[in-house]
């Protein structure tokens, strides 16, 4: 005979029943996520890229005229060829290239990662076509280092060489943490981000940073498989600090009643890239900047767990105050 099965005394029926329903929610969600992976991987994603970069890099003066047809749009038509042939002679250009094609020598690993990240648009976005990819040498332009079209994808690739690269001794740290190879697909999913998140015409601190919170959601989506800390570009030990001071910051924008201010000044204490927040305390330097952006993230991540039955394209269109009203967010203690 099979005894009666019995439980300690704290595993209360109610209890035992929570934990059932929490694993059973485990499951579907697992499954969703499963079944969601399966139909991604089927997308045909075949991208194009062509590596302007070598082939400029490489070419002899006559060829300019030839390179200008295959690619008009890099070529201004108000500069003269003799600004190409001063470029293509060049010292610092030529080391460039040499440095590129250190860092480059092909493009195997980065196109199969953009192929990637192209599927997942094509599936969260249907009417979405990827562009055709073209790599060049920018000279250093970091803030375009990704340019994106309906129709192209421009990368500069001499702004991914790594982050201790010695083309980079001029640039603060906190910026070049980022020039490295890794962030390429991450740089490109927020470029097409930013074409499918609408700034909100209510300009409150909460605004912007739900904002910020939805264009990090997406990428959660676009990129499942990159880490936290990639997606938002800290570091790991950054990505720690804003974890473990969850509550902290939240704690300081509602005691600081920030959530609805219209304050300009908050972008650059809490949102805009910089080397740290600027709560005006001791803490400061240890703080990653963008920690309202951060916190913007798990809001928009909180409405998402506690609404599961909300389509992506949905999310993007609600105003941040239903948002955040309607996620119950609860920093992390």
């Amino acid at each position: 005979m099979v005894k009666n099965k019995t439980y300690p005394k704290f595993l209360s029926f109610q209890r035992i029943l929570l934990m059932s329903i929490l694993g059973l929610l485990m499951c579907i969600s697992c499954a969703t996520e499963d079944k969601t992976a399966a139909a991604i991987a089927k997308i045909n994603v075949d991208i194009s890229v062509s590596r302007f970069d070598q082939e400029f890099g490489n070419a002899a003066l006559d060829g300019i005229p030839a390179l200008k047809n295959k690619y008009p749009y890099l070529f201004p038509e108000q500069y003269p060829d003799s600004i190409w042939v001063a470029k293509l002679q060049d010292t610092i250009q030529q080391e460039l290239v040499e440095e590129v094609t250190k860092v480059f020598p092909d493009f195997k690993s980065e196109t199969e990662a953009l192929e990637t990240l192209f599927k997942h648009i094509v599936y969260y976005f249907p009417n979405y076509t990827p562009p055709k990819v073209v790599t060049l040498i920018s000279d250093r332009d970091y803030i375009n280092r990704v340019v994106l079209t309906d129709s192209l994808l421009l990368l500069g690739l001499d702004n991914y060489l790594g982050t201790e690269h010695y083309f980079y001794s001029d640039i603060q740290r906190y910026i070049a943490f980022g020039l490295d190879k890794r962030y390429i697909a991450p740089n490109v999913a927020s470029a097409f981000v930013k074409g499918v998140v609408s700034r909100s015409r209510n300009r409150s601190f909460l605004d912007r940073m739900i904002y910020y919170g939805k264009e990090l959601y997406v990428l959660d989506k676009l990129l499942p498989s990159y880490d936290d800390a990639d997606k938002i570009g800290y570091s790991p030990k950054k990505l720690n600090w804003a974890i473990e001071n969850e509550e902290e910051i939240w704690r300081n924008f509602i005691e600081n009643e920030f959530l609805y201010s219209n304050d300009n000044g908050l972008d650059a204490r809490f949102l805009d890239p910089a080397p740290f927040s600027k709560f005006r305390l001791e803490l400061d330097s240890e703080s990653p900047g963008r920690v309202g952006r951060y916190i913007g993230w798990q809001i928009v991540r909180a409405f998402a767990t506690e609404n599961p039955e909300i389509q992506l394209n949905q999310l993007l269109r609600m105003p941040a105050e239903e948002i955040f009203k309607a996620s119950n967010y609860k920093p992390r203690k």
